[in-house]
């Protein structure tokens, strides 16, 4: 079921739904706890419920902390939750679009299926809105599909943004919102599906209909085809599986296009076993995660395909599985990749960095000017930056600055990591233009300068997504299980792009 989204212009008072949400601020924040106009407003009707509560000291407006209370005086609403939004000083979009999530989470904990958040009027409203929408759609989402019982039918079905006055530019944010939302969720849907469910062939099936519903153009290249062309690296690491490889390619193409051509690049291991170079058999179940870049970039796409960017933009999704099977690649053995390199194949492990390789040349021979690829690509980054920052390498800054921007604006973290030439040193093989892996130290940075070797001179921007793409927990404002990590930066930069 797709959640309603919607505006409410009138004045709070009168706003009928089952729950009005305020935003209430900590307590010592610059303008105290009622810093919004929507508090204030809310706060008078109810004779001063807001300002008892907090002098009491029944609630301080620490994040996600919640009040409700039932047939509040002087509104219309059948309810009022007051949800803690932290700092005054320190509030935007970011955190706007996770308070939004918890209100939903708890809302729905509690049967409802109807709710309002109240947003301040004013210029930041649209921006406001667009981030209270996308909160609300991915705090909604559950991964439930294969439970017989699902959680009693619990689902806010409608969630409404309530502005007084707002207009045309409010709604059209929340529509905005409500793609880029949906997006992601639908991102989120193809990482959980389980490996006996998402096979190579099963994704580039999801990714067509997808591209059939939105109006993409949409190829897809098998085995014979990737032989042709010479992907040695993509189809080493295909061969320990009985399912065959494919690789997606998906094009956007607006009518008066700006001169750049965007590639975007995802790794669509759909499950990585680690081949011959077997992983441990704890937490192996969760290697149904490893294509979370490349549902990132179909999703993405979906977007992209929606909110109609300036700027050509073409994905390419390599989609294989691990495995070790009798015809699996071998540590030792040297594939010849799409570029020409050969490359000696250390560890069949890393084997994330190969299929991109051939993915990254491919897209330089379609014409694509500036890459960008996102990867759950390395443990080693994990150890770095732990489940709150997306590794990000460049070989351009002015493409790394547009992207960094671009996270920013959406509330994605992003910490900039080495790729200094001096790294490259452990990849050097007696045997092959190149190693696929270096020794154990800065093995994220390895990875990183594996990948550089097969995108210059294009600008290219890495986003390793191995530590964010997974919830190993459910969040106030998000279940457990994939985040959808990198979608909203792809699409914020397609928007936002100027030559």
């Amino acid at each position: 079921m797709t959640m309603e989204t919607k505006l409410h212009s009138a004045p709070l008072e009168q706003i009928e739904t089952e729950a009005l949400v305020i935003l209430a601020f900590d307590k010592d924040s610059p303008g105290g706890g009622l810093a919004s106009e929507a508090a204030k407003t809310v706060n008078t009707l109810t004779g001063g419920w807001l300002e008892e509560l907090y002098r009491t000291g029944e609630f301080s407006g620490k994040l996600y902390e919640t009040a409700l209370l039932h047939r509040p005086a002087g509104l219309a609403a059948k309810r009022l939750l007051a949800i803690g939004a932290g700092k005054s000083d320190k509030f935007g979009p970011a955190e706007l679009r996770r308070v939004s999530g918890a209100a939903v989470r708890h809302l729905k904990s509690r049967s409802v299926r109807e709710m309002a958040l109240a947003l301040d009027a004013g210029p930041a409203a649209p921006e406001q809105a667009v981030a209270a929408v996308e909160g609300a759609v991915l705090g909604e989402y559950e991964p439930e599909r294969y439970k017989t019982e699902k959680k009693d039918g619990k689902a806010v079905e409608s969630f409404a943004v309530a502005v007084p006055g707002g207009g045309t530019e409010v709604e059209q944010a929340i529509q905005r919102g409500r793609i880029v939302a949906e997006s992601q969720n639908f991102t989120r849907d193809l990482v959980n599906e389980p490996a006996n469910r998402m096979n190579p062939t099963t994704l580039a099936e999801h990714a067509r209909q997808m591209a059939e519903e939105q109006g993409l153009e949409c190829e897809i290249l098998e085995r014979d085809r990737m032989k042709q062309l010479g992907m040695g690296a993509l189809l080493g690491v295909a061969q320990g599986s009985a399912e065959p490889p494919v690789l997606i390619v998906l094009s956007y193409r607006p009518e008066s296009a700006a001169a750049a051509h965007l590639g975007l690049i995802g790794k669509g291991v759909t499950f990585d076993s680690g081949g011959i170079s077997i992983k441990p058999s704890e937490g192996m179940e969760k290697m149904k995660y490893d294509m979370a870049g490349g549902a990132a970039v179909i999703g993405a796409m979906r977007a992209i395909a929606q909110l109609r960017p300036a700027v050509r933009v073409t994905a390419l999704i390599p989609a294989v599985e691990n495995m070790p099977g009798s015809r699996a690649q071998r540590p030792g053995d040297i594939v010849a990749t799409l570029s020409g390199k050969t490359v000696e194949v250390l560890n069949t492990d890393a084997e994330g960095r190969l299929i991109l390789a051939d993915a990254l040349a491919y897209a330089r021979r379609l014409g694509c000017t500036h890459l960008i690829d996102a990867a759950t690509l390395t443990s080693a980054i994990v150890i770095a930056l732990g489940h709150v920052n997306v590794g990000v390498f460049a070989n351009d800054q002015g493409l790394l600055d547009k992207v960094l921007a671009a996270a920013r604006a959406e509330g994605e973290k992003l910490w900039t990591m080495p790729l200094d030439e001096d790294y490259k040193e452990q990849l050097k093989s007696a045997f092959a233009d190149i190693s696929n892996v270096g020794n154990r130290w800065g093995g994220a940075i390895t990875a990183a300068m594996f990948l550089k070797e097969f995108v210059e001179p294009a600008p290219w921007v890495h986003l390793d997504i191995a530590g964010t793409a997974w919830l190993d927990e459910a969040k106030p404002f998000m279940a457990k299980g994939p985040s959808g990590v990198a979608l909203r930066t792809l699409v914020n930069l397609a928007l936002n792009w100027k030559d």
